[in-house]
């Protein structure tokens, strides 16, 4: 199943014992006193295989990309701010749907007038109850989902860049592409506080009980969620629940999904400036509803800064250019896999494009980005011998940093030892049931995983790991041979 699945008929107990059963055996001890599956539940039944080639097509602009599969048309389809769409029928080659502004090809035919700006009349309550001013002419992270066979896009508009005065809507279609119309309001922030959530990105999902959520929320109010009933109306008034606390560097662009392999709910968040320094980051919880924890298990809830880091901006030696203000993500799992779909800029305050990786799992359940943009990987078991080699590495910085993590160049002998270019000791790691990847630098262990993928920069397969530190530091090797 794709995108937005509904789970039902499986309680936690039912799920947790079956995957036990799966697995054969008793739990391990990860991260102190969590207790965990077995190691080897996710562990891939067959060799890896480096990709050949890779062929991107045209690059893609969608801001805020919110990823939906639509079953009717067989395609992939990131919705994103400013109108613009993207669609792909493999997530590797993507078509621009709609350009920034184009809301003439999504919207019924018919506009009308605030503050001086043009807009789609089906917008009209929801423009008005934020009183969006002239400089703001746009709908900010729209998410798509279908309920009882008609297609509702999930909007948000507000008064001025950066304000906490914001309002969520929605609209309906026929078709995925619409034209959408009908608008209707669902929740606003104009007149609350700072304390209080900022009406915007709102993202839908279904827990594992086919309960329907949206999750929203940006910058100082923090992340909110409200359950909604079988139409994709809110069940009561108000809010919702806080479900991370706002302030410092701010976080917005929240996703939740659920994992039936884990049987945890994650919310990624994106942290920091849109167009600097920008970074994904990820929580979890056994309730859809919360309280998310990281890595150390601090709640996110009760105060701010937390969360394990997935990427931040980020060069490669080899690549001529860099990796900036990335996020704003959406997920989506199909045939298997995990795929964080985001944008990402090159340089601080410059455009930006749509880009795919494959999302995996360590031993803890924690996730892991890939370091390489999808190409139709699979993932599969290794050697020891098979890793073994020179590898670039980069340690993303902790914080919501707007300086670029470079990579180092180390040796990894099949023996377990790690060297740095001069040949002096830099560390150890190890590989565990062919998948599970360990590597400790400059006294830091990272627990991740063993991949394929395609290296942009020396255009050929390689093998490439990727994993997180007990205070959710990411670091990413690729291979350099």
């Amino acid at each position: 199943m794709k995108n937005k699945i509904k789970w039902t008929g499986l309680s936690s107990l039912a799920l947790a014992a079956l995957l036990v059963g799966c697995q054969g055996g008793g739990s391990v001890n990860f991260y102190g006193s969590e207790e965990w599956l077995a190691a080897g539940e996710n562990v891939p039944a067959t060799a890896a295989v480096l990709p050949e080639s890779a062929d991107y097509g045209t690059p893609v602009a969608v801001h805020d990309p919110s990823v939906f599969y639509d079953e009717d048309t067989e395609k992939y389809y990131a919705f994103g701010s400013h109108y613009a769409v993207a669609s792909s029928p493999d997530l590797i080659q993507w078509t621009q749907e709609v350009s920034d502004g184009g809301f003439s090809m999504l919207y019924e035919t018919g506009t009308f007038t605030h503050n001086g700006v043009t807009w789609p009349t089906a917008l009209q309550d929801i423009v008005e109850a934020a009183d969006a001013q002239s400089s703001i002419n746009t709908t900010w992270a729209p998410d798509v989902m279908k309920i009882n066979g008609q297609y509702y896009m999930y909007v948000s508009v507000t008064n001025a860049f950066g304000s906490g005065q914001s309002a969520i809507g929605r609209v309906s279609a026929r078709d995925v592409m619409g034209p959408y119309s009908d608008g209707e309001l669902i929740v606003n922030s104009v007149g609350s506080s700072s304390s209080q959530p900022n009406c915007i990105d709102p993202e839908l999902f279904y827990d594992k009980e086919g309960t329907l959520w949206m999750v929203y929320g940006s910058f100082y109010g923090g992340i909110y969620i409200k359950q909604l009933d079988e139409t994709g109306l809110p069940v009561e008034e108000g809010f919702g629940t806080l479900l991370w606390k706002g302030g410092g560097a701010g976080v917005e662009g929240p996703f939740i999904f659920y994992s039936a392999e884990t049987d945890y709910y994650y919310l990624m968040v994106s942290e920091g400036s849109l167009s600097s320094n920008y970074n994904m980051r990820v929580v979890r919880s056994k309730n859809p509803d919360g309280p998310y924890t990281d890595i150390t298990g601090a709640n996110v809830a009760e105060s701010y800064g937390h969360g394990n880091k997935l990427a931040g901006n980020y060069q490669w030696a080899g690549e001529s250019i860099s990796y900036a203000a990335q996020g704003h993500n959406s997920v989506i799992k199909t045939d298997g896999k995990y795929f964080v779909v985001y944008h990402t800029r090159y340089t601080v305050n410059s455009g930006h494009n749509l880009q795919v990786n494959q999302l995996y799992f360590n031993e803890a359940g924690w996730p892991v980005l890939s370091p390489n943009r999808y190409v139709g990987e699979e993932k599969g078991t290794v050697t020891a011998e098979e890793l073994a080699g020179n590898y670039d590495v980069i340690v993303h910085t902790e914080g919501a940093s707007q300086d670029f993590a470079k990579s180092v160049q180390y040796t990894l002998a099949a023996d377990g030892t790690v060297t740095d270019a001069e040949g002096a000791s830099a560390g150890s790691w190890t590989l565990k049931q062919n998948y599970y990847f360990e590597i400790t630098l400059n006294s830091v262990t990272y627990r991740g995983v063993v991949a394929p993928a395609w290296c942009k920069y020396s255009a050929k397969g390689i093998y490439c790991m990727t994993a997180t530190s007990d205070t959710g530091r990411a670091v990413w090797l690729n291979a350099a041979d």
